[in-house]
Formats: C-alpha cells, structure tokens, sequence
C-alpha cells in the first residue's frame, strides 16, 4: 500500500516534507525494511552439526596445546 500525502491550499513544501516523513515513520515501513535488511536464514540441522563438531575440536586442540606449553 502505498503512502501518499497531498499538499494542502497554502502548505509550503517544507510542511509537505514533514507530514510526509511524519506519516512514513507512523506507518512503519522503514521498521519492516531496515528489519529484512540483513536477514540470515537459519542453519540446517547438518551445519547445525558440523559446528558443533568443529568447535568442540577446537576446544579440545587449545587444551592440549595449553598442557603441552611450556611452564612460566
């Protein structure tokens, strides 16, 4: 639905533009833009997984490599 604002007898543009940004903002549609603007779409179960794995390996390599390094 597009918004539309017609300008009043007398109205100067400078009103027109602020009851029109007024009426943008009140609407909500910039808030649904800005909200889709970086969507990420969900992990599968399999990258779900995979990440998991990943990151307890991870974890297990940097415990290993702190029981191997040298004492202060």
């Amino acid at each position: 639905m597009p918004i539309q604002v017609t300008k009043k007898e007398k109205e100067t543009s400078q009103n027109l533009g602020h009851r029109f940004t007024k009426t943008v903002r009140q609407s909500g549609v910039l808030l649904q833009i800005r909200k889709g603007r970086f969507y990420k779409r969900a992990k599968s179960a399999l990258a779900k997984k995979r990440s998991a794995l990943n990151r307890v390996s991870k974890k297990a390599e940097k415990l290993r490599a702190e029981k191997l390094a040298k004492p202060k």
